[in-house]
């Protein structure tokens, strides 16, 4: 038996009036999907429930089995496991987004322009990280390098009280003002921002972004605050021997962290232009290994939905339907038995940009026990059949445990 998780992030929403009055899952053409959705259990599911933010962090680790008031510590600490960084029980972690800020005098009147500084490359990045590095780090604080816009801040002896850090994600066209912490413990945080813009703004990689019409990553930006808190293995849970694939470190760390084998992918980028094809190819190449359990998670649709492109997201799932799911459900049926889920870990609505905790749809496939399923895989389909799963670590289970 085979089993197949298919993540495409971010891919529910509301109806857009710009597609015709239906989501962007419903408007995809994605004839791998809707093919397995007819003989599929289709159903929704709440992956974050009440009260924990909607962030993929909490959402991922609901869909693999965990359960976030148990193992969730903040997404940062995971983060930080995947570009290597061997946490204290002391420290304290902090995501660092390179973004991009507007020009006013006062960093409490910037605008958030660009969350991700325009999908800055890692070689960039890492270059301005580095520079930070040498203005930044003390005993008391250390930057590493992660993977483009997504870098990570290590506070020694450090505290969770530090009020609230907000997602940069979740500001986009924001004056950023009034989402400055105004903890004393986050003094210290804020400061660092202020100076990295005053650093940064005149960078010659920055000069020269500017000068080819690209955003300058002008800004550090601290949220995702965490201490490491261990994962159960995954394969002491399930008895199946797993892998993960994603472009981000957040789920690469929680695959380190769950005993996963970690598949890098040369040209995944966490975007509309990621190696959809070397992604099928790598999940191929874990089956053929010896591999039982895979996890393939797809960005693109989530920073599509951040990023208001529309016609960009209904794209980001077509080609996650032809690229990916058409090559593996070939190789796929070389095999006696297998099963499939796709879903998203959340919505990410492109009318607001952000993550929410709805009800997202599910798709469980299994090739010797067809199901009476629907047309097509959507948010309206998957709540007509009625079928609701309160619970959303308890996917996994009902995944890999009933027929």
């Amino acid at each position: 038996m085979k089993y197949l998780v298919l993540l495409c992030d971010g891919m529910a929403d509301y109806p857009v009036e710009e597609l015709g009055g239906v989501t962007p899952m419903a408007k995809a053409y994605k004839p791998n999907m809707d093919k397995l959705a007819k003989a599929s259990e289709i159903g929704l599911v709440k992956t974050v429930a009440d009260g924990l933010k909607p962030g993929s962090d909490v959402a991922n680790l609901s869909v693999l089995g965990y359960d976030p008031a148990i193992y969730y510590s903040g997404r940062s600490p995971l983060e930080a496991g995947s570009i290597g960084i061997d946490m204290l029980p002391t420290d304290v972690s902090f995501r660092c987004n390179l973004v991009t800020l507007s020009d006013e005098e006062k960093y409490e009147d910037k605008t958030m322009v660009d969350y991700c500084s325009g999908d800055i490359s890692t070689a960039d990045a890492k270059i301005l990280v580095e520079f930070l590095k040498e203005n930044f780090d003390d005993d008391e604080f250390t930057l590493y390098a992660g993977v483009s816009y997504r870098h990570c801040l290590i506070q020694k002896n450090g505290t969770l009280d530090v009020g609230t850090l907000t997602p940069p994600h979740d500001i986009s066209g924001r004056v950023v003002g009034s989402y400055l912490s105004t903890s004393p413990n986050a003094e210290k945080l804020i400061s660092m921002m202020k100076k990295s813009y005053e650093l940064l703004k005149n960078h010659p990689l920055n000069l020269e972004r500017v000068k080819q019409g690209k955003n300058p990553a002008n800004s550090m930006w601290f949220w995702g605050e965490g201490v490491r808190k261990p994962l159960a293995q995954f394969k002491d849970r399930y008895g199946l021997k797993a892998s993960m694939i994603s472009a981000v470190d957040l789920l690469k760390g929680i695959g380190k962290f769950s005993g996963m084998n970690v598949v890098h992918v040369e040209g995944a980028t966490g975007y509309i232009d990621t190696n959809f094809e070397g992604k099928a190819q790598a999940c191929i190449d874990e089956f053929a290994a010896g591999q039982d359990f895979v996890y393939i998670h797809v960005e693109a649709p989530d920073e599509c939905g951040h990023r208001h492109e529309i016609e960009n997201k209904v794209k980001a799932i077509e080609l996650i339907d032809k690229k990916i799911l058409g090559p593996v459900l070939e190789a796929l049926e070389g095999y006696d038995d297998y099963k499939i889920l796709i879903m998203p870990d959340h919505a990410t609505p492109l009318a607001l940009k952000t993550h929410t905790n709805d009800p997202i749809p599910y798709l469980i496939y299994h090739k010797n026990s067809p199901k009476s399923g629907v047309d097509c895989l959507c948010e309206k389909s998957a709540e007509e059949t009625g079928r609701f799963i309160p619970i959303g670590h308890t996917i996994m289970d009902r995944f890999i445990k009933e027929d």
